[in-house]
């Protein structure tokens, strides 16, 4: 029986920035998926995951990151990449984030970074307003860049589901990164991976078992 839903923030409430990334590496000639292999190369030593979780500041992340992407053959700088992060809001995601609400505990994961404003990251103060309203939806929000941890480590799901008051068997995970969703699998969460909206709604419905709102 499903008592809480958790939702990753970036690519599952807001755009993925998965697609700022690739317009910025069209733009600048690079290769596509360029900096997601950057940051999936060693991915917990590397100057992403070591800024996710605050071991290095954002002048740390910027020279590092640089470094490793100027070896891979291209040279970004970490502020260029933190500048990409904050997608925009997807209204229908918002609605049902609501419906859920009216049912289920709920909860965000999300891996950020102490950057822009507020857990969206979000780099002006109107966008910081219409992440802060989303957020404020939430019973619990925990973020990797205050935990000082980070998905996939399990224990941030498991602190999750303990501040909420909830079994991760009876917990649905949402996230649009397998990577992230495995571990909540194997501690027992049913899991929903986001490529669309229209494939990730669907499927929270038949898991959770509410009723579509028309």
């Amino acid at each position: 029986m499903i008592e809480a839903v958790l939702w990753d923030f970036g690519g599952v409430l807001t755009t993925s920035p998965f697609e700022a990334f690739n317009r910025f590496e069209q733009e600048r000639g690079i290769p596509a998926d360029f900096i997601r292999t950057i940051n999936a190369t060693n991915p917990e030593s590397n100057a992403w995951a070591h800024f996710e979780s605050s071991q290095i500041t954002l002048d740390e992340f910027n020279d590092a990151f640089a470094i490793e992407s100027e070896a891979a053959g291209h040279r970004i700088t970490g502020r260029e990449v933190v500048a990409l992060l904050s997608g925009d809001i997807r209204p229908r995601m918002v609605n049902v984030l609501k419906h859920c609400k009216e049912h289920f505990g709920i909860a965000c994961i999300t891996n950020n970074v102490k950057s822009g404003s507020g857990p969206g990251m979000a780099p002006d103060a109107d966008r910081a307003t219409r992440v802060q309203n989303v957020m404020s939806l939430f019973d619990l929000v925990v973020e990797s860049s205050v935990e000082g941890i980070r998905k996939p480590n399990p224990r941030i799901y498991q602190i999750t589901c303990e501040r909420l008051g909830v079994a991760p068997e009876n917990s649905v995970f949402i996230d649009d990164l397998g990577i992230n969703l495995k571990p909540a699998r194997a501690l027992g969460m049913a899991t929903i991976k986001v490529l669309d909206e229209d494939q990730a709604i669907r499927e929270l419905y038949e898991v959770t078992g509410l009723a579509p709102r028309l």
